[in-house]
């Protein structure tokens, strides 16, 4: 353990709070859920009621490593899986992970696929119903009398 605890810890281009256990600490990273947070904990042989603040700085460095190239985890854990343009199992985070949701949302619209027309439309894209939610802008529903 380190001798000084440390507040706010800066992971993966994200500050986190140190107070937190690790695995809760690590949900603050955009891409990183309960279930891949305990593996990554565990695939770094920490233990996961210890507080992040708590850690040294290899210990912190060790989590960045992980979750930058996380080998060792199934496949399924993982947020993009057979990628298009590369064809490998990954797992982004982060400003990775919204940028690329963003250029799939993009290829959609250009290709003309359904799910990317109703990304146009701003529409509900995956098959929810739309007679009563989803409704932006104006009122829809009952009007009131003119006096």
């Amino acid at each position: 353990m380190s001798g000084e605890f440390k507040h706010l810890v800066r992971l993966h281009g994200t500050t986190l709070d140190g107070s937190r256990t690790i695995p809760h600490a690590l949900r603050g990273i955009k891409g990183v859920g309960m279930r891949l947070a305990y593996a990554i904990v565990r695939l770094a042989g920490l233990d996961p009621t210890r507080r992040l603040g708590d850690l040294s700085e290899a210990e912190v460095k060790m989590l960045e490593d992980i979750l930058r190239n996380p080998s060792g985890l199934p496949s399924w854990m993982l947020n993009r899986r057979k990628d298009p343009q590369t064809g490998r199992d990954l797992h982004l985070t982060g400003s990775d992970l919204e940028l690329r949701v963003r250029e799939d949302i993009e290829l959609m619209k250009e290709i003309r696929s359904w799910k990317g027309d109703r990304h146009m439309r701003g529409l509900k894209a995956r098959g929810q119903r739309t007679k009563t939610t989803g409704r932006k802008g104006r009122a829809v529903g009952v009007s009131k009398k003119a006096k």
